[in-house]
């Protein structure tokens, strides 16, 4: 594989402030892999950071905040065995809004070749399949998903597909629909606090739901989410909330003896078997990210990118950069 001695990579150099710059292409060490990146998703977690927090500094890493990357390997360090230049992987990786990107071998899964071609944003998917095991759902269960984006329409097809009965809320027309047709039994618009509990405590004949998983990372879903889960119930906590402290209805919480997952997994074993349980259901047909992938753009509008990840307009699901 023929390699250039240096790349573009995104700056970010201020609030909302992209810099495209020629930067050297890193060079794997022992136990590294260096990825020639054929595209990276974009997090909803990368907007806050992108317009600017108080507690950010400039200029970020070249690539910084790219996440959700796949490509092939162009090189590999020592004592690194069982990958190969040329092998086509999805990784955890940290500096991807990139041309190159180094990853350790151990947080490497390779793709099969059922999925050559495809976009395969394995990280996120990842989460996805994380957050779905620790939200223990079984047949017969209602599970009320808050907000349906790329993590919740993901989450709404496990769980329906696991025999529970989904009610999806979320802000969205476009997004209902895409609930629907993931398998969502109900769709709620979520733009009444009162309403929404009334039509769950409706739909459940005053239990409401036994799983609840909150996927916004706002203020308002997250007492929302309280609300809706049953007494002796799980609320799972999938939204990143990571633009200040939080309040929670502690009374009610306690009273309803219910448990709290924050499903934000860190252990690296634990989110690496996620990733390779997202290569596999990508890869049996399980999930299908085709509707979901909704628009791609070059390297140089990443700006774009994140503008309509904030956005969201039409029926944006989710973009990523192609490379």
């Amino acid at each position: 594989m023929i390699m250039s001695q240096t790349m573009q990579a995104a700056v970010l150099r201020g609030p909302e402030q992209i810099e495209m710059t020629t930067v050297p292409v890193p060079q794997p060490g022992p136990g590294e892999v260096l990825i020639r990146l054929e595209g990276c998703g974009i997090c909803a977690s990368n907007v806050e950071p992108w317009q600017g927090q108080p507690w950010s500094t400039w200029p970020g890493a070249p690539g910084g905040m790219g996440h959700e990357a796949w490509g092939r390997i162009a090189a590999v360090g020592d004592r690194v065995t069982g990958l190969s230049v040329g092998d086509r992987v999805t990784a955890l990786t940290e500096r991807s809004y990139a041309e190159y990107d180094l990853a350790p071998a151990d947080q490497v899964v390779p793709l099969p070749e059922a999925l050559a071609g495809q976009p395969v944003p394995g990280e996120p998917v990842a989460c996805a399949m994380n957050i779905f095991a620790r939200s223990d759902i079984h047949p017969g269960q209602t599970v009320a998903i808050i907000g349906i984006g790329f993590l919740g329409a993901i989450l709404t097809r496990l769980a329906s597909d696991a025999g529970a009965r989904v009610v999806a809320i979320s802000r969205r027309r476009s997004s209902l629909d895409l609930a629907r047709s993931l398998g969502a039994a109900e769709v709620i618009v979520m733009d009444d606090h009162a309403r929404i509990i009334e039509t769950v405590s409706a739909l459940t004949g005053g239990r409401m739901a036994e799983r609840v998983i909150e996927c916004v990372g706002r203020q308002w879903p997250l007492d929302l989410a309280g609300e809706l889960v049953a007494e002796g119930g799980r609320l799972v906590i999938a939204g990143y909330h990571q633009d200040g402290p939080r309040q929670v209805n502690m009374q009610m919480w306690n009273w309803k003896g219910i448990d709290i997952v924050s499903a934000h997994e860190r252990d690296l074993q634990v989110r690496m078997a996620g990733l390779r349980a997202a290569v596999d259901a990508i890869a049996t047909g399980k999930l299908d990210l085709a509707p979901l992938l909704t628009g791609s753009y070059p390297l140089d509008r990443l700006g774009d990118a994140l503008a309509a990840t904030r956005d969201k307009p039409g029926g944006f699901v989710k973009a990523w950069i192609a490379l």
